[in-house]
């Protein structure tokens, strides 16, 4: 089974590198620049330089092509896959979309006669290591069948997948995973700020974590990651505190304002977010800034 890989940056390396390494997927790395490709054939990748190069090496068989791009360049790259790619072929979008152009873009390319499937990915820079957690929503059932050998590969050894049903729900069932991440984030930072800035002046909150991970509620990858982070840096230093939004939980807010649902803890973490980028900041959106680059490896100070 061949897939291909298109757009090979944090995740998208990772993708391509676990599944070129699998006994069962051979995959064709293709990328804007050179480098990431390079980089992908030393670990048994096909290099495709151009999209042409990516669907001569399919050969005879079905084009699976996998896009991991930024949702805002998403649409103008499927124009271009749409101009070369036989009918019948599968276009997976495996980025972080809005559901609801996710949806838009399935009835184009049921026009083409081809398949989407959207596979909203989680695991962060963890995913090559641990397995990736896989959402997948499609028309075409048959579609994600086809790719239980990919994903099978994807999720080894401890990730998983799942199928949700119709187009776009992969990716909202993603958006709504990113949205509570929002809020998870947010309570562990707004905590941790407590404990800094409360009554007992000196309190050591890398020792409230390390307890806090002792099987309590509180219990979880994001507090063992606020653990690592109060560990290397108690202080957060040289952490500047502005906290990238990417619209998820943006998207998420408006999908429960279309059917009468308050998010309100969802909606003041974004609102955190958007306050941080205007200079409000405090040291929970530095341990906010430090998290995100630590399970999603995100520049630390970037705007």
């Amino acid at each position: 089974m061949k897939i291909a890989v298109h757009g090979l940056g944090r995740m998208g390396s990772q993708i391509a590198r676990k599944l070129a390494e699998s006994d069962t997927i051979e995959l064709i790395a293709h990328n804007r620049s050179p480098e990431p490709i390079d980089e992908a054939k030393k670990h048994g990748a096909i290099p495709a330089y151009s999209k042409e190069e990516v669907l001569n090496a399919f050969d005879s068989q079905q084009p699976i092509v996998w896009l991991m791009l930024p949702s805002e360049v998403t649409d103008d790259q499927l124009k271009e896959w749409l101009n070369i790619l036989p009918s019948s072929s599968i276009i997976i979008d495996g980025g972080n979309s809005d559901f609801r152009l996710t949806k838009n873009r399935n009835e184009i390319i049921k026009e083409h006669g081809s398949v989407l499937v959207d596979i909203g990915v989680s695991g962060g820079v963890w995913g090559y290591k641990n397995g990736f957690s896989m959402m997948v929503g499609s028309d075409n059932q048959d579609a994600f069948n086809t790719l239980v050998p990919a994903l099978d590969a994807l999720s080894n050894p401890s990730g998983g997948y799942e199928y949700f049903g119709a187009s776009g729900s992969g990716h909202f069932v993603k958006m709504t995973h990113n949205a509570i991440e929002y809020g998870m984030m947010e309570s562990l930072a707004e905590g941790y700020r407590l404990l800094k800035e409360g009554p007992y002046e000196g309190l050591d909150l890398k020792k409230a974590a390390t307890v806090w991970q002792k099987k309590s509620v509180i219990t979880s990858w994001l507090n063992e990651l606020c653990e690592e982070i109060l560990s290397e840096n108690p202080e957060l230093e040289g952490i500047e505190g502005v906290v990238q939004q990417l619209g998820e939980a943006k998207w998420a807010l408006e999908a429960a304002a279309e059917l009468g649902i308050p998010m309100p803890a969802i909606n003041d973490s974004l609102q955190v977010r958007l306050d941080s980028e205007n200079g409000q900041i405090t040291y929970a959106t530095k341990l906010l800034a430090a998290i995100r680059n630590k399970f999603g490896g995100h520049d630390i100070n970037a705007r």
